[in-house]
C-alpha cells in the first residue's frame, strides 16, 4: 500500500485506471450481450473479438511510437477522451434502439483503438510516479483493482441490463471514463526523456524496437510471458471441461472464471511478499512455472474443489508474474525507449492469450480438453525453463537496491513511513 501513501499523483492515477477498468469490465458484458441479442449468432460474437483484437494490436503499436515522441499524459488524456467519446455513442446507441450490429462493433473498434492508443504511455506512468523499490507495488495495486474489476464488473452489468437494460450498463462506463478523464488531467507532465528535437519537432530516439533484443532481460521477460500464455492459456476449454466433468452446470463455469480472480486478487493483496524481493527476474520465472503446472493440474483434476484450487493457484501465480515483469521491463527499458517496449508488452500480452486460446481449442478438438491442458501446462514449464536456463541476466536480474526519487519532479508527496523512503 505504500505506493497509495507516498504519491499523491499515483493515487490520482490509480483511482483513475480503477474506475476505468470497472466501466470497461460492464461495458464488455453489455457488448456481448446486445450482439448476441441483434445476431443470435456465434459469429457475431467471434466477430466481435476481431474488432476489439485487431485494433489492439495495430494501434498499440502505433501508441507506442507516440508515448515515445509527445508528452505522455497528453497522449494518455487524448486517449482517454476517446474512449469516453465512443462510450457515449454506445450509450446513445441503445437509446435508439439501434439495430444495426456493424454500427455497435464500429463504436466497439473506435473505443478499443482509443485504449490501445493510450495504453503504452500508461504503462509509463508508475515508474516516473514511484520511486525505484516502490514500482512492483505499485503494479501490483494496478493488477489488484483490474482483478476486482473482472470479479465485480460483469456481475454488476448483468443487474444493470436486467434492471434497466443496456443504455444504463453504457452510460455506466461513460461515467467510469469521465472520472478516468479528470485524474488524468490532475497528473503532471511526462514528456519523453532523451528526445531528439529536430526542426521544432520531438522525434524519438532510434533502435526504439531493437533494445528489446540486445537486452537478454527485456526479451527473456517477454518470451517467458510469451510461452505462459500461448501454449497454457485455458479459458476456451472452460465450457468443454464443465459440460464433460461437471455436466455443463452454468454456476460452474462461472466459478472457474471466479476462482482465477480470486486466486489474482489474494496474490496482489499479499504483493509485498514478493515486490519486496530484489531477484524479480527468478520470480518471475518461478510464477511462470506455477502457472503452467497449476494448469496441468487443473486437466487432469477430478473433484470441483481440487479444479477450483487449481484455477485459484494459477490467477496467482499469474498474478506475480505479470506483475514483476512490468516492474522488470519498467525499470530496464531508459525512459526514451519505454513507450515503444511497453507497446511490444503490451501486444504480446493481448495476443498471447488470444492465440493460446485458439491452439488449446485446436489441440483439444484433435484430443481431448484433459490432454490439451495437461500438455500444454507442461509445454509452458518446458519452454519457461529453456528461457531461463539460456538467459543468465534474467535469472540474475535484481531490482534497484534502495528507494531512488521518481523520475518527474515534485509527483511525490512528503508522506514518510519511519524508516522508510517516501
Amino acid at each position: 500500500m505504500r505506493p497509495l501513501r507516498s504519491s499523491r499523483s499515483f493515487r490520482t492515477l490509480w483511482i483513475g485506471t480503477s474506475a476505468s477498468q470497472l466501466g470497461g469490465q460492464m461495458a464488455n458484458v453489455a457488448v456481448l450481450a446486445q450482439v448476441w441479442d441483434l445476431t443470435r449468432s456465434p459469429v457475431g460474437t467471434g466477430v466481435l473479438g476481431l474488432a476489439t483484437g485487431l485494433p489492439m494490436v495495430l494501434f498499440g503499436l502505433l501508441g507506442g511510437t507516440l508515448a515515445d515522441t509527445f508528452d505522455r499524459r497528453a497522449v494518455v488524456r487524448a486517449s482517454t477522451a476517446g474512449q469516453l467519446l465512443a462510450a457515449a455513442g454506445l450509450c446513445a446507441q441503445a437509446l435508439a434502439d439501434n439495430r444495426n450490429v456493424l454500427l455497435l462493433l464500429a463504436l466497439v473498434a473506435a473505443g478499443t483503438s482509443c485504449s490501445a492508443l493510450g495504453a503504452p504511455a500508461r504503462r509509463t506512468f508508475p515508474v516516473r510516479l514511484l520511486a525505484g523499490d516502490q514500482v512492483a507495488a505499485g503494479l501490483a495495486l494496478t493488477n489488484v483493482s483490474f482483478q476486482a474489476a473482472m470479479l465485480a464488473g460483469p456481475a454488476l452489468a448483468g443487474l444493470i441490463i436486467a434492471r434497466w437494460d443496456f443504455p444504463a450498463a453504457y452510460a455506466a462506463q461513460a461515467v467510469a471514463m469521465a472520472v478516468s478523464v479528470l485524474t488524468v488531467i490532475r497528473l503532471p507532465a511526462m514528456r519523453p526523456e532523451g528526445a531528439d528535437t529536430a526542426g521544432g519537432k520531438r522525434r524519438p530516439e532510434r533502435g526504439g524496437w531493437r533494445i528489446v533484443l540486445r537486452r537478454p532481460t527485456l526479451w527473456g521477460s517477454m518470451a517467458t510471458d510469451l510461452s505462459a500464455t500461448l501454449l497454457a492459456m485455458p479459458i476456451a476449454l472452460f465450457p468443454l471441461v464443465n459440460e464433460i466433468r461437471f455436466e455443463g452446470d452454468p454456476q460452474t463455469l462461472g466459478l472457474f472464471l471466479s476462482a482465477v480472480a480470486v486466486g489474482g486478487i489474494t496474490a496482489g493483496l499479499l504483493s509485498g511478499t514478493v515486490t519486496r524481493r530484489r531477484r524479480s527476474g527468478l520470480v518471475q520465472l518461478s510464477a511462470a512455472c506455477v502457472w503452467g503446472l497449476a494448469l496441468a493440474g487443473f486437466g487432469l483434476a477430478g473433484p470441483l474443489w481440487l479444479a477450483l484450487g487449481c484455477l485459484a493457484v494459477a490467477g496467482a501465480a499469474d498474478t506475480v508474474s505479470v506483475v514483476t515483469r512490468s516492474a522488470l521491463v519498467q525499470l530496464e527499458t531508459p525512459d526514451a525507449f519505454r513507450g515503444r517496449v511497453s507497446s511490444m508488452e503490451h501486444v504480446i500480452g493481448v495476443a498471447g492469450p488470444e492465440l493460446g486460446n485458439f491452439r488449446g481449442g485446436l489441440l483439444a478438438s484433435a484430443t481431448s480438453a484433459s490432454f490439451s491442458l495437461f500438455f500444454g501446462g507442461l509445454s509452458a514449464v518446458l519452454a519457461i525453463a529453456a528461457v531461463a536456463a539460456i538467459n543468465g541476466p534474467l535469472r540474475a536480474y535484481r531490482t534497484p537496491p534502495a528507494a531512488a526519487e521518481p523520475t518527474t519532479p515534485g509527483v511525490a508527496d512528503a508522506t514518510v513511513v519511519a524508516g522508510q523512503g517516501p
